[in-house]
């Protein structure tokens, strides 16, 4: 029922760097708040742990067990600020449609079984070569698309993502915009690519929801004031870019999907740790409005922030756009030419909220006297070092990589 390949180890290698450095961002931030430490620290590790299985499993009905139990763990993770009301509120949102999600996943999981007979992949497989693309297989492979939608934030399944960032504790949120959603994505490659690899259908509704996420995360994003909401639509838009790149197939778009999973871990890894630095005790700065003048009062912050929004907004010489370069490469050689222009589009479009926040830090001065002024936490420098270190050497590696192939 599982597997141990260079897919599983890859995935193995993404989750336990994420949860290590969620871990280390989250030593500050519980000391800050000053409660449910060992609670927290018990819940990412399980989580973690969960995911490595669900990498390897070759079974639905494992890998269902294992997307609930991540789930749960997310749920509780979510509500652990009870002193906050948004915190609460978002986890009851995250559980109630959560568990609306997995009754499509599971059901689509009995469609599938009533077909092949198991739910062992290899045996999905089968029952496709042999009768071809029946409505039954269509329906149960919809089915569960739908409940790993959910998790990975495609649109329209994505109405929970918003709310559920900004009420979560910043380690959770970094937590859900990063591994949880490569988990789901995994699943969804290995789902596509082991049990339905002669089935083409699933292609024109991904491609549809490739261009309305890509849109739609980024058009969003434009009028958030807050940027954890903010940072929750780029999430989404940037699981359309990832979408892009499971349409492209094999083997060009297989591989640039797994690199944009590494390379958006970097990213927004990055970025929440300067966030939740910068947002103090309670969150109390969470606001675009509260970074005016924060490139003068903390360079390091500033300057740190803002390369990881440079490389979310792909600009040139950074990870981010080597990632959507290989996303828009790979689509570009399945002749998908409407879908790289929309997906150009929408990059132009996310350059502004990016852009928005660096403009707060350097171009405005703060309405208070003070200002927010934050001392950096050791982890959180460590963290935020090796960030950028992983930016540029990502970087680096890709040219190379592009000559090599070039």
């Amino acid at each position: 029922m599982i597997s141990g390949d260079l897919f599983t180890d890859f995935a193995r290698f993404l989750f336990l760097g994420a949860g290590i450095v969620i871990m280390a961002l989250s030593i500050p931030y519980l000391k800050q708040e000053g409660s449910y430490n060992e609670e927290f620290y018990s819940l990412l590790i399980f989580a973690t742990m969960v995911m490595s299985l669900i990498a390897a499993s070759r079974d639905l009905l494992l890998t269902f067990i294992g997307i609930e139990i991540l789930s749960i763990a997310s749920y509780i993770m979510t509500a652990l600020r009870t002193r906050s009301g948004h915190s609460i509120e978002a986890g009851l949102k995250y559980f109630f449609l959560g568990a609306f999600s997995s009754t499509f996943l599971l059901y689509g999981i009995s469609l599938l079984y009533g077909v092949a007979g198991s739910t062992r992949y290899s045996a999905v497989a089968e029952a496709v070569s042999a009768q071809g693309s029946s409505p039954l297989l269509l329906t149960g492979l919809a089915l569960v698309g739908i409940g790993l939608a959910f998790k990975a934030t495609f649109v329209p399944f994505h109405v929970w993502s918003p709310d559920v960032y900004e009420g979560a504790p910043i380690p959770v949120t970094a937590f859900l915009a990063v591994s949880s959603k490569a988990a789901a994505v995994l699943v969804l490659l290995r789902i596509i690519y082991e049990c339905f690899p002669a089935v083409m259908e699933w292609q024109n509704l991904c491609w549809i929801a490739a261009a309305i996420t890509m849109l739609y995360g980024n058009i969003a994003a434009l009028t958030q004031d807050n940027i954890k909401r903010m940072l929750a639509y780029s999430s989404i838009a940037h699981a359309g870019y990832i979408l892009v790149g499971i349409v492209s197939g094999r083997p060009a778009g297989f591989r640039s999907v797994l690199f944009y999973l590494f390379a958006y871990a970097v990213m927004n890894l990055g970025a929440f740790a300067v966030v939740q630095v910068l947002a103090g005790k309670g969150e109390s700065s969470l606001q675009i409005r509260d970074y005016a003048g924060i490139g003068f009062r903390s360079p390091l912050l500033s300057g740190t922030l803002a390369l990881f929004l440079f490389s979310l907004a792909g600009i040139p010489f950074t990870v981010g756009f080597a990632g959507k370069f290989f996303i828009f490469a790979a689509a570009i050689e399945k002749q998908m030419y409407f879908l790289v222009v929309v997906g150009l589009i929408a990059s132009a479009i996310g350059i502004y909220y990016y852009l928005k926040v660096i403009v707060s830090m350097y171009m405005r001065t703060s309405e208070s006297s003070d200002g927010v002024h934050a001392a950096v936490p050791l982890v959180v420098r460590i963290v935020g070092h090796r960030s950028c270190c992983g930016d540029s050497f990502l970087w680096y590696t890709t040219r190379l990589n592009i000559k090599i192939c070039w």
